[in-house]
């Protein structure tokens, strides 16, 4: 697990489409940026803080997110999301959290997520059914 230092930070962008909005996504009954699509916009920003710094067969699945939808996004916008290593624990890594348009802030948190063989979490998580 290289690189995987404090502060280090990455950025994603979307637009909002009539496909991830809170009408679409079954999130609310309105044509604005999905809160669900948001926290995954800022899980991909988590992602990619980690792409170049884990070994081959290791990944990462989010654990914990805590966040605030502070203000709305209408379908055309762009929207980006920021994710910041805040803390590193053995396998376990927190975030901050921020999400933009071109307005501004519309949202923050924070995220965990925990670095995992691939092979063996699938397995494990196939195993579970198995057994019933």
């Amino acid at each position: 697990m290289n690189n995987l230092t404090l502060g280090k930070t990455a950025v994603v962008t979307a637009y909002v489409t009539e496909s991830n909005t809170a009408k679409a996504v079954g999130s609310g009954s309105l044509d604005v940026f999905a809160t669900p699509m948001m926290v995954a916009l800022m899980e991909n920003a988590a992602c990619s803080v980690l792409a170049d710094g884990l070994e081959s067969g290791l990944t990462s699945v989010g654990t914990a997110i805590s966040i605030a939808h502070t203000a709305a996004s209408p379908i055309g916008a762009k929207v980006s999301a920021a994710a910041t290593i805040t803390a590193v624990n053995g396998r376990s890594v927190d975030f901050a959290v921020t999400a933009n348009d071109e307005t501004g802030e519309i949202g923050v948190g924070t995220h965990t997520r925990v670095i995992v063989d691939e092979a063996k979490f699938v397995a494990k998580a196939a195993n579970r059914y198995s057994e019933k």
